[in-house]
């Protein structure tokens, strides 16, 4: 099993970095424990997959936007 170690990431990889920030963002408004790991499951995907550094990006967009997500919510609750 080759992975590619330069040049243009195959398009699997780019995939999963663009679901991935998708989900990060959506991690923010509903649901971050899901979307947030679902995004950092999918931002390392791709970046082993060869999608470097965006992949890695993509990941820690993950965690922020969970984090973010859960702060909001936690904020919304006692604001009540």
């Amino acid at each position: 099993m080759s992975h590619p170690t330069g040049g243009r990431p195959n398009s699997a990889a780019r995939v999963c970095t663009i679901i991935a920030f998708v989900c990060a963002v959506i991690a923010v408004l509903f649901i971050p424990v899901l979307f947030g790991l679902i995004a950092l499951i999918l931002g390392l995907v791709a970046g082993f997959l060869g999608d470097r550094p965006l992949g890695w990006y993509a990941a820690a967009a993950g965690v922020g936007g969970a984090v973010l997500g859960i702060i909001l919510a936690a904020a919304v609750v006692n604001a009540a």
